[in-house]
């Protein structure tokens, strides 16, 4: 390390973190309650602390200097005093070092140890302050310098009318790639290799949806078992991607990998924790925002300041209406998106994102700055629409230019194929959009994300294997993930080698999938279930990074294969009826005489009258929709019917048609070309058929 002054000159409160100017670094920390903040400079190895430095100024709760000769690559952290007052929400303790909440880069590696607890129990239950440095075991803080961003990147901006979503893990998708150097599996120098970008464009696929790559760090809990926080949802640092997902280490891969998939038109989405960080309760330890300023970050219990609101369920709850927070959050968001041109988020838990003190609401702060912002209005949102906190559930309440996860067509479309009874007005309902929910305020169709199975709960296999979550090797003893899952093994727990329970389970499962390709909304496939992956019955694998979780990648012959090739199909089939994919809410509205833009049938051919709708113990039905053909070429006028006609009794169904109508899919022959025009057609039992005609205009 060059040699460094013995003081900082004053700097500048903006921006935020260390910023390199090409003559020295800048850096600004926000602590509207702190007394003083020292810079702590470490060598080349992060293990010697070399200097420390009081930051001069503090504007507006910001504190700043500013480091003159200072290169990219050095390393550094905060020591912030101020009080240690728990029951006012305070918890400065200068001998822990502090991660800089803006660090772009991290060096090093979180290690667990009782050092990193700013507080020891003492008698009575209150905490005492703890006084041993924590150094030694903090990952340090880099000074990045980025290359300029692309003045126009090349982005596929996709419309949201013709998104497919595949949701990913990147270790998980890659790590077992036998095309893809050992080296680069499971990071960001695989994720752009040609072996996965083929695998996507076969499906269909328009844009990859990432678990969580922020910076995280493994509970204890987990590591006394043997096991570690896979999926991710366990974030440290909001700026700085996992080290474990960077081959090389260097933070461009993240760029690279970024720009080969939007050459190949797909784009990038990333799922956000912002609801919550690694620290945990006022149990956890202090690594970051707890002793920067707890008051300020966290929300916290005004009769009881010492302890942490848990709305999350992981002990802490980001306090997203403060400003200086809602800043962090939105100064995150644009990095990913102008530095490593990232195209949309999934924010984990959303609702936290739009409470304020009164409750969730759509004109949350936050939610009013996202919208309003010149670069982060553009990008893709979506919204988790739940948390466990006063009224968490908020599907359909977000604010317009937000997609949501809608559960809801989850179980419905898994209670449908299994059989219950009672569902077809839910179903019509979800295939429709989920118009009762989203359509409102000019929002369009879009915004139901429509999947059947995601990373949180059974795979589509494992739907139709097991009656029973199996979760034993989380070590909890069975008693974590949902205890719901609208499953059923068709006659045997587990895997059989019984040839009518796989025949059954293969054609429940492909109508499922079917049944998400075909609905209004945008469409969203888990990672693996094309390749009919099995977790072996575990509904929540967030702790197994091992073959449970991996994508084995499909061979050429088998299941596996068989469902890539019917995934595939599913997808050239809706890009092929722009009816299937409109972004309108469709109401009935005739599009020609006696034809409306969406109807529904009984499997004689006959309008399905209202007074049906209430008829529990039927199960059959079609959903047709009419609207403007693709008009590709000369001969691709007129107005397109389609039928999508569902059984999903045991027994065979005949569904009859006004006029004639060909087949072009059948989940039941998934390989099966399409069949001669007819006035009826034959669906086997748990199948799902779309079938077509066209007409000339009036």
């Amino acid at each position: 390390m060059t040699t460094l002054p013995d003081r900082l000159d004053p700097g500048a409160p903006w921006p935020l973190g260390a910023t390199w100017d090409g003559m020295g670094v800048n850096v600004a920390v926000f602590s509207e309650h702190a007394t003083r903040v020292v810079l702590c400079l470490f060598d080349a190895d992060g293990r010697r602390e070399a200097a420390r430095l009081d930051l001069p100024e503090c504007t507006d709760g910001v504190w700043h200097g500013y480091l003159a000769g200072a290169m990219p690559g050095l390393l550094y952290g905060f020591r912030v005093h101020g009080p240690y007052d728990p029951r006012a929400g305070h918890r400065f303790n200068p001998h822990k070092l502090l991660l800089d909440p803006y660090a772009r880069a991290l060096a090093g590696t979180l290690r667990h140890g009782d050092a990193l607890y700013g507080h020891r129990l003492a008698a009575g239950g209150d905490h005492a302050q703890d006084r041993r440095d924590s150094a030694a075991l903090m990952p340090k803080a880099v000074v990045t310098a980025f290359p300029e961003p692309d003045a126009e990147p090349r982005r596929p901006n996709t419309p949201w009318r013709d998104t497919v979503i595949y949701e990913a893990h990147l270790r998980g998708l890659t790590i077992a790639n036998p095309d893809i150097p050992a080296a680069r599996r499971g990071t960001f120098a695989a994720l752009g290799h040609p072996a996965v970008i083929a695998h996507l464009h076969r499906i269909g696929i328009t844009a990859i949806e990432l678990l969580p790559i922020h910076a995280f760090v493994d509970e204890p809990f987990l590591m006394r078992k043997g096991l570690v926080n896979y999926w991710g949802y366990n974030s440290l640092a909001f700026f700085a991607p996992h080290q474990r997902y960077l081959a090389t280490g260097a933070v461009e891969e993240v760029r690279q990998a970024v720009r080969a998939l939007h050459e190949a038109g797909i784009e990038v989405i990333l799922d956000v924790v912002y609801n919550h960080t690694a620290e945990g309760s006022e149990e956890g330890p202090t690594l970051s925002f707890r002793g920067i300023d707890n008051a300020s970050y966290y929300r916290l219990h005004a009769e009881d300041r010492r302890r942490s609101i848990n709305d999350t369920g992981t002990g802490n709850t980001l306090n997203v209406s403060h400003p200086r927070v809602i800043q962090l959050v939105m100064d995150s968001l644009r990095h990913w998106v102008s530095v490593y041109g990232i195209d949309g988020f999934r924010f984990d838990l959303s609702t936290v994102l739009g409470r304020e003190a009164h409750g969730f609401d759509q004109g949350a702060g936050f939610f009013d700055a996202l919208r309003q912002d010149p670069v982060l209005a553009r990008t893709k949102l979506i919204a988790e629409p739940w948390d466990i906190g006063p009224g968490g559930y908020q599907l359909g309440n977000h604010p317009p230019g937000f997609a949501e996860w809608n559960d809801l067509f989850r179980d419905t479309v898994r209670r449908f194929w299994r059989g219950d009874e009672g569902m077809r007005p839910a179903m019509a309902a979800r295939l429709a959009g989920s118009a009762g929910l989203f359509d409102k305020a000019g929002r369009r169709a879009w915004a139901s994300v429509n999947y059947i199975a995601s990373h949180d709960g059974f795979t589509l296999r494992d739907i139709v294997t097991y009656a029973h979550r199996h979760n034993a090797a989380n070590g909890e003893d069975g008693r974590d993930g949902h205890s719901e899952n609208h499953s059923a093994n068709w006659g045997a727990e587990g895997e059989s080698d019984d040839a009518a329970i796989v025949m059954t389970r293969s054609a429940v499962a492909r109508a499922m999938l079917a049944t998400v390709f075909v609905a209004h909304g945008t469409p969203m496939l888990a990672m693996g279930d094309e390749a009919w992956r099995t977790q072996g019955g575990n509904n929540n694998a967030y702790c197994q990074d091992n073959a449970t979780s991996w994508l084995a990648w499909p061979e050429s012959s088998g299941e596996a294969a068989a469902m890539t090739r019917f995934a595939a199909r599913l997808a050239a089939l809706r890009k092929s009826y722009p009816v299937l994919r409109t972004d309108r809410f469709l109401h009935g509205t005739p599009v020609a005489p006696g034809l409306p833009d969406i109807a529904w049938f009984e499997a004689d051919g006959t309008a399905l009258a209202p007074s049906r709708w209430h008829d529990h113990g039927a199960r059959a039905f079609a959903m047709q929709l009419a609207g403007p053909a693709n008009r590709g070429g000369a001969d691709q006028g007129g107005i397109e019917i389609v039928r999508v006609l569902m059984n999903p009794g045991s027994e065979p169904a005949t569904f009859r048609h006004p006029s004639a109508f060909r087949a072009v899919l059948d989940s039941a022959a998934p390989d099966c070309e399409a069949a001669a025009p007819a006035d009826s057609t034959d669906v086997a039992p748990h199948a799902l058929v779309v079938a077509v005609r066209r007409q000339a205009l009036p």
